[in-house]
């Protein structure tokens, strides 16, 4: 599958898993893969951590998998979170999400364990053998409480299936080292960061942001792939303005949910710990995204 690196290039959504009264709202959920097509989005993410995976139970988990696949119906591409900071189960979800029809697994690297580098491998590396499907490799650190290192993920790019990096970790000297020295396909995990990655050699994003402008996001994408450097420079700072004042309210999806909520394409419901915006970061919200046009 090594030539499966341009795969998941372009435009990525990290899906928002839409709830009504504690439960998953099938047909809001339905609703924003028909959106993602519509807007030309190349890839759907659900389940990852915009999707709230940490809150649902595996039989929900499976769920939306099984919806956005049975919705995308072959109209779009889907890369479901399939990750967990035990192998066993990583390879569970990946194993249902493989005959749900995904065309790859997104795996967060385990969390709260703190594996060694040699964990992180071996557990990458028995996902890739027990399955047919392109395998993300997603670092965030931030979240995990541990960074998987340069010379890992190299190592790792010997894996016929394992195509692409998630990279989260904020740093360009990671992200430098890893195109350097191997042909996985890098994709950025912060919206802030993507045109510089792309620089770089970065193939594209997995967006949050992309969850209500997806196609400003494809435009500064497609700008950069045109060569008007300036064009996406103008793009980068235009959404810059947003996701510093969006994402930054509080802890991902909380915002993201807040400002689908305004904009009238989600009803705002998280599941606890996560809580609802108090109402003056709302109020910068809506500032937000009247300033970018939105409202």
């Amino acid at each position: 599958m090594a030539n499966q690196s341009d795969l998941f290039a372009g435009l990525a959504v990290a899906m928002i898993t839409p709830f009504q009264n504690g439960e998953i709202d099938e047909t809001a959920l339905r609703a924003l893969v028909d959106y993602h097509v519509e807007q030309g989005t190349d890839t759907l993410c659900p389940v990852g951590t915009t999707g709230e995976s940490p809150t649902l139970s595996h039989d929900e988990h499976k769920q939306v998998i099984s919806i956005v696949c049975k919705q995308a119906a072959g109209r779009i591409k889907v890369m479901a979170g399939t990750g967990s900071n035990s192998t066993r189960e990583a390879i569970e979800l990946t194993k249902y999400a493989q005959e749900a029809g995904v065309d790859g697994a997104l795996h967060v690297a385990p969390y709260y364990n703190k594996p060694t580098q040699e964990g992180f491998f071996q557990h990458y590396q028995a996902i890739a053998e027990s399955v047919d499907i392109p395998i993300v490799i997603y670092n965030i650190p931030g979240r995990t409480a541990k960074n998987i290192e340069p010379e890992t993920i190299i190592r790792l790019a010997d894996i016929p299936n394992i195509v692409a990096v998630k990279e989260s970790t904020g740093s360009m000297d990671q992200a430098s080292h890893i195109l350097s020295a191997c042909d996985l396909a890098v994709l950025s995990g912060d919206d802030s960061l993507t045109l510089p990655l792309m620089a770089l050699g970065g193939k594209g994003v997995v967006s949050v942001v992309g969850n209500i402008v997806p196609g400003d996001v494809k435009s500064m994408l497609n700008a950069f792939n045109a060569g008007d450097l300036a064009l996406a420079r103008e793009w980068h700072f235009k959404l810059f303005g947003l996701c510093r004042n969006l994402l930054g309210l509080a802890t991902n999806p909380i915002p993201i949910k807040a400002a689908m909520q305004l904009l009238g394409r989600d009803n705002g419901e998280v599941r606890l710990p996560m809580t609802q915006l108090d109402s003056g970061s709302m109020q910068v919200l809506e500032k937000t995204l009247r300033d970018y046009g939105l409202l």
